[in-house]
């Protein structure tokens, strides 16, 4: 691992201009090329305290050996130079989108004596004309099916019509009058080149006046009582119709338009884009790509249209381009694309509208890009043991983990504090497992004496368990046997199970505890099994800011490699948790913030409410106050306060419950939740509850 201060220029050195720089490895690869606006200000931030770097920058710096720039007069010369840089050196750290898909496109290739129509992949070609891309190759097939017959252009390989030309046969296309059969003369080569020319015309969106005239040839055939003509030109003119249908319309006709939506987490990013020409949606491409450095939405966007455009020329970059967020500055990329185009490129997010509407499809269809990878990876069982594998080497275990309970707590500014428990097994998710508390212990905002409190009350509940039937319960039943009777024995399996014949939640304990944050949360989590006298329950945390996994006792984190199987599971792990801890969170707060006969009081605003509410502690006090009392609060009148007094005795709560050891009126108990018993011990959802509507 490199000094990044080793091989750090003087500052004198860097030109304050634009340009771009590469940073070289040991062996001189290049491992990273960036663009900037002033090369001293943009290198600056690379060599300034590790600690302070994002982590995969960071690694970056570390691995560098050296560092070199060039400066350019302009940032769209900078641009320019920064992707023939990319795609020359293909740096490890630079951001590299894959194709989650190999798209194909419609071509006519102009460039030979008789042009041809044809499925193509891979890189573009001087002097063909391509259409798409398309999601499947068989869409392109149909389409072309429906257009020979109004086209009949020459569809064949190089090798079938040099065989025709040779024997003086066509092939079958041209006997059924889906080909012109160019190879034996039936066209010239000039009228061949203008049919071909048509159909691109066609797909290029220019349908209106082909349809308008091939009507009018209809109208002026049948006049003239040549109905086999026109019955042939009418079919022309269906198979035209059927094969527009085939592109939905969805914007004005003259919209030529690309649409960019990016979906992101903190290790990837799927990007989704729509091809609408003549207001058609002609095609759609999507990549995925991990995010190697520190990069904004804005970062993502710039880096797709580098890969989009660099080898575009001319109407192949549209007119408009629509982002979620533009590169920052956004003037050099636009005058890029515009040089590419020859004119005029409008880049922009949209706000309003039918281009708004379909940039939210784009959108729904990135994330759902995203999802469909992130399951993938998941649901491969290779993949998900080498992960367990990984966290145990990492983690220093005996084996790996094959249940991982992960813990989140989550609080709006100190108040409505709860916390989640959620369950993987083998790599996956297993929802049915997954616990909620309701933290009352103390008020403020302390998640590392929640934490503490929440992994006391769950491993007491399981230490219970098993001090009652003597026995440790792990994922195959009983462990050791304590128990002479059989006949009681398996009344305590069965008792320790679930419907579904699995140990009980809290009496299945897991190899791997995993708590959301940083190493006060773990040695919270940590000191809560001591104290409890559990040693064999293996503990860490997963900070969010910088992807570190720390452990009990160590000052230092443990640092797995961007591309770690067993990172990319921890994060799943942490997330599913955040995920499930703030929607509870959410739910609670909606439940304290429910209607209120306040809100029936004219004239009384949400300032007012709140300084009542503080002033009495509850709405239960409030209703017991005289008018003298209410009208205390600062800002509340005697006219105020008497329509106050009146709105809370027309609607009197009828019979609440209310808790004995402390009075306070209780909140109803929602269905599925879990609750806590005097002690802190959770209980199971549907378990008789002996103190109502205390929620955990």
């Amino acid at each position: 691992m490199a000094d990044p201060s080793s091989y750090r220029p003087s500052p004198g050195q860097i030109p304050d201009s634009p340009g771009v720089y590469k940073f070289r490895d040991e062996h001189r690869r290049v491992i990273y090329v960036g663009k900037a606006k002033s090369l001293r200000q943009r290198l600056a931030n690379y060599f300034q305290d590790l600690a302070g770097l994002h982590p995969r920058t960071r690694t970056m710096v570390t691995t560098a050996a050296s560092v070199e720039w060039t400066v350019v007069s302009t940032e769209v010369e900078a641009l320019q130079l920064e992707y023939s840089w990319i795609k020359e050196f293909d740096p490890r750290f630079n951001v590299k989108y894959r194709d989650d898909k190999s798209y194909p496109y419609l071509a006519v290739t102009m460039n030979e004596q008789y042009p041809r129509v044809q499925v193509m992949r891979g890189h573009k070609k001087k002097g063909v004309r391509y259409f798409g891309p398309y999601a499947h190759a068989w869409a392109i097939r149909d389409t072309v099916d429906l257009l020979l017959r109004v086209f009949p252009v020459r569809t064949c390989s190089a090798g079938v019509f040099k065989n025709a030309a040779r024997t003086g046969r066509p092939c079958l296309l041209g006997y059924i009058g889906k080909c012109s059969a160019p190879c034996v003369e039936r066209i010239s080569a000039e009228d061949h080149r203008e049919l071909a020319e048509e159909f691109s015309d066609f797909m290029a969106g220019r349908t209106g006046t082909y349809l308008r005239r091939l009507e009018k040839q209809m109208m002026d055939a049948a006049e003239e009582m040549e109905y086999e003509r026109a019955a042939r030109l009418r079919d022309d003119i269906e198979a035209l119709k059927k094969a527009m249908e085939k592109n939905a319309v969805v914007l004005a006709d003259a919209t030529d338009a690309d649409l960019m939506a990016v979906a992101e987490d903190e290790l990837e990013a799927a990007v989704q884009i729509f091809h609408v020409r003549g207001g058609r949606v002609r095609g759609q491409r999507g990549w995925v790509t991990d995010k190697v450095e520190a990069v904004t939405t804005g970062d993502l966007v710039e880096h797709a249209l580098q890969q989009l455009y660099g080898e575009e020329t001319g109407d192949s970059v549209p007119k408009e381009v629509l982002v979620p967020a533009l590169p920052d500055p956004v003037g050099p990329v636009q005058e890029w694309l515009t040089g590419r185009r020859g004119s005029n490129v409008s880049l922009r997010i949209p706000q309003r509208g039918d281009k708004k509407a379909l940039m939210e499809t784009v959108a729904r269809n990135a994330q759902q890009s995203l999802v469909l990878h992130k399951t993938k990876r998941a649901s491969d069982l290779t993949t998900r043991s080498r992960a367990l594998e990984e966290i145990a080497e990492a983690l220093d275990l005996d084996s790996a983990p094959l249940r991982i309970e992960c813990y989140d707590i989550s609080h709006l500014q100190g108040e409505d504090v709860v916390a989640s428990m959620v369950v993987f097994e083998d790599g996956l998710a297993r929802k049915s497992e997954y616990r909620r508390f309701q933290i009352k212990g103390f008020e403020g905002q302390d998640d590392v004496r929640s934490m503490h409190e929440v992994i006391t009350r769950r491993f007491k509940r399981y230490l219970a368990e098993k001090e009652r039937t003597g026995e440790w319960v792990d994922g195959d039943g009983l462990k050791n046997d304590g128990l002479k009777d059989d006949g009681l024995k398996d009344e305590l399996k069965d008792e320790l199970k679930d419907d579904d014949g699995r140990p009980k939640r809290f009496a299945y304990p897991p190899q791997l505890v995993v708590v959301d944050g940083g190493q006060p949360q773990v040695a919270a989590a940590r000191r809560a099994l001591d104290e409890l006298g559990i040693d064999d329950i293996a503990v860490c945390g997963l900070a969010k800011r910088l992807e570190e996994v720390w452990v009990p006792g160590e000052d230092d984190p443990v640092v797995l490699p961007r591309t770690s199987e067993g990172l990319y599971l921890l994060q799943r792990v942490r997330d599913e948790a955040h995920r499930f801890a703030i929607t509870y969170q959410r739910t609670k707060r909606a439940k304290r913030f429910r209607a209120s006969p306040l809100d029936d009081v004219a004239g009384l605003g949400d300032t007012r409410k709140q300084a009542l509410l503080k002033h009495f502690g509850s709405l239960k006090r409030l209703r017991a106050a005289t008018i003298d009392q209410i009208c205390e609060v600062p800002g509340i009148g005697r006219k105020t306060a008497e329509t106050i007094a009146a709105a809370l005795a027309q609607a009197a709560p009828a019979a609440p419950a209310v808790n004995t050891a402390t009075g306070e009126i209780m909140e109803e108990e929602e269905p599925g939740t879990t609750t806590a018993d005097p002690s802190g011990e959770p209980v199971a959802a549907g378990a008789p509850d002996r103190r109502r509507g205390q929620e955990t």
